[in-house]
């Protein structure tokens, strides 16, 4: 989903040693000093968290932005792309992608002025990883040997079963071994362990956290980043400073950051172009007919590609959707190029593929149901025995999708005679609610914005059994095998291959409809004098001067 930084550096992994880096910065600009930093703020817009602002349990970009401002893990993804590289590990050494030895940075603080400790990460995974907890996240910790004996599943899904208690609150692959290092065993040896480090999931937690209860802590969140938390007024703004005791690489340059939260991005919008809003992450689409948002913004207007896809999930756990000849029917019965023409105006690409392309290991093209083919998906529908009653396909009506899911239910219509209708949540925190809680009785919107960059973040969180955003409840017991297989191959390049053959699985399932691939336009200020996204798109708030 998300951290990302602008220092140099890269993982250098051998067959059977792998080390990160200790990222140094030939940037004039890196580690900005105090006198750099100016007493400016800045306005930008946001979304309604889902939940309390606890890492392992928020998957979605609206509280993800604001945790990975909040939070600094052990590696950082480059704005450019590149290779992950470090930022609070001073290093993280292997010799066979099984045992990991990892030695942070020593006396760096978190926002309460305790100091970041080894065992502030091991806790926090633990954490994350117990069942009990309810961590949304849970599954990212799987890697870890221990995992299955604090990690339990309700076996008929929120039914009069229950999940039964974990054998133990700690997994056993976790060992501090003193107060800058700790040891990670994972159940097997999983060469891409290192670059998934910097997912929010993976950031440490301070002593406070597990002084109190969760939810109390989320709501005023202590974190370790270049900003700590000042208050959150529910669906208006949230309020976040620099905090002046941050001794990483990346030091803020201004020094408040107020997330106004929008429930309608043409509001938004209006406020980007008056100067009372500046920065906004995506523009309304209807600023895009005619380019009329560059029109509008000049020389603050930025277009960026980022590894994003627009997606429509099923709800797997409706009877109604459980046939894969009518999902596939349905895909298939969509014009992605006359959405990306007629809708996006160009500005986004039709998908072609289950993971976007920009990411390493995802192949182009081999998403067999993302073809628009009206005569193959009249007979699969015919095959399927069709769909009874209204289909719904529902989006979040505080952001421009309502013109690319009117399309979409369209064009079902049209060409498979189903009575689709696109239908509107008002905000984004009430519809992820619905979504997590299995409510949906239809399609729904369901983008994914890449956590960390390799195809295992395409696969394991979307479509293996239990994955934390497999939230249509899809499962076929061959692609949690390959799934697993390939996420405990010792080489990334054996890695990809066994990713492969999973997504061939996948697509023959069609447990949802890719439909195309971001292309972003944000705009900015006048106050902005420079600034930078990040790889996933997101604003770089060190980077920014006024």
């Amino acid at each position: 989903m998300r951290v990302s930084k602008r220092a140099s550096g890269a993982i250098a992994v051998g067959a059977a040693f792998a080390l990160i880096a200790s990222g140094c910065s030939t940037n004039d600009d890196e580690g900005g000093s105090a006198a750099k930093s100016t007493d400016g703020s800045i306005v930008v817009d946001g979304t309604e968290p889902e939940n309390p602002l606890v890492p392992s349990n928020t998957t979605e970009t609206g509280g993800g932005k604001i945790i990975d401002w909040l939070f600094t893990g052990l590696v950082e993804y480059p704005n450019n792309g590149g290779a992950p590289q470090n930022a609070l590990a001073e290093s993280i050494e292997t010799t066979d992608s099984k045992v990991y030895k990892i030695k942070i940075k020593q006396n760096t603080k978190f926002h309460d002025g305790t100091v970041v400790k080894a065992k502030n990460f091991v806790d926090a995974w633990n954490w994350g990883a117990y069942s009990p907890n309810g961590a949304q996240n849970s599954s990212f910790f799987a890697d870890i040997a221990g995992f299955a004996d604090v990690n339990t599943t309700d076996p008929d899904e929120d039914g009069p079963k229950k999940a039964p208690e974990p054998k133990s609150k700690t997994m056993s692959g976790l060992k501090v071994v003193d107060d800058w290092n700790f040891e990670v065993t994972l159940a097997a040896p999983t060469a891409v362990f290192p670059t998934k480090l910097g997912y929010s999931t993976f950031m440490p937690l301070p002593d406070a956290f597990f002084a109190g209860k969760a939810e109390d802590f989320g709501k005023k969140p202590i974190g370790n980043g270049p900003v700590k938390f000042v208050s959150w007024e529910n669906n208006v703004a949230i309020k976040l400073t620099r905090f002046d005791d941050y001794s990483l690489r990346d030091k803020m340059k201004i020094k408040d950051v107020n997330v106004k939260i929008y429930q309608d991005d043409t509001a938004a919008y209006s406020d980007l172009v008056s100067g009372n809003l500046d920065f906004m992450q995506q523009v309304p689409v209807s600023s895009l007919a005619g380019d009329n948002w560059k029109n509008d913004l000049g020389d603050r207007a930025i277009s960026s590609t980022t590894p994003v896809t627009g997606i429509i999930a099923f709800p797997i756990y409706d009877a109604r959707f459980k046939n894969a000849d009518l999902r596939k029917a349905i895909s298939l019965s969509i014009n992605r190029q006359e959405i990306s023409d007629k809708i996006f105006f160009g500005n986004r690409k039709p998908a072609d593929s289950w993971a976007n392309p920009l990411t390493p290991g995802a192949k182009p093209g081999n998403c067999t149901a993302c073809k628009f083919d009206v005569e193959q998906a009249k007979a699969l529908y015919a095959k399927s025995g069709g769909f009874k009653g209204q289909l719904k396909l529902y989006y979040n009506a505080d952001a421009s999708h309502k013109e690319w899911m009117e399309a979409v239910a369209q064009q079902i219509k049209t060409n498979l005679g189903i009575d689709a209708v696109a239908t509107g949540v008002p905000t984004f925190a009430v519809f992820r609610q619905n979504i997590n809680a299995h409510k949906m009785d239809g399609m729904y919107r369901a983008g994914w914005q890449q956590d960390y960059p390799d195809v295992e973040n395409w696969v394991n969180p979307l479509y293996v059994t239990g994955g934390s955003s497999n939230d249509g409840l899809y499962s076929n017991p061959e692609v949690d095998a390959l799934a697993k297989q390939a996420s405990g191959a010792p080489s990334l390049e054996a890695s990809h291959g066994l990713f492969e053959q999973a997504v061939a699985k996948i697509d023959a399932d069609v447990p949802t409809v890719p439909v195309y691939f971001g292309g972003q336009q944000s705009g900015h200020s006048e106050k902005i004098k420079k600034m930078e996204l990040t790889n996933v798109g997101e604003l770089d708030i060190t980077s920014v001067e006024l």
